[in-house]
């Protein structure tokens, strides 16, 4: 199942990849037929592309930890070897420390804008 998780992973790995490339083409488009946003809508394709493409590295990693924890453990159970299910075990927990970090990292970050939104809100209301 893990294998097949990957798999999939991969797949949306390139798509996002593919949306990254595409979304920048897109921006500059509609930013050259509108009329005084032809600067902005490139900068905006970017900046896009940047944080699609951004995303999708962040997002290769654990992929990859439960694609090597997959194939390994679909090995170690063929062939009865308990070194190449603890070396799986090992990618698995790799996987999850690395989807355990990037969630407190974006609850973090939510807080943040939490906090900041907060903040301008009542400096705007003043």
């Amino acid at each position: 199942m893990g294998l097949f998780l990957s798999i999939l992973g991969y797949i949306g790995i390139g798509i996002v990849v593919l949306a990254a490339l595409f979304a920048g083409t897109l921006f500059s488009k509609v930013g050259n037929m509108a009329p005084g946003m032809g600067a902005m809508g490139s900068s905006m394709g970017i900046i896009i592309s940047v944080l699609y493409l951004t995303i999708a590295i962040l997002y290769f990693f654990p992929v990859y930890y439960l694609n090597k924890f997959g194939s390994n453990a679909k090995a170690a159970f063929r062939d009865n070897d308990s070194a190449t299910l603890a070396a799986s075990l090992e990618y698995l927990k790799s996987h999850y420390k690395y989807i355990g970090i990037m969630t407190l990292v974006v609850f973090s970050l939510y807080i943040l804008m939490f906090a900041g939104m907060l903040i301008m809100g009542m400096a705007l209301k003043s």
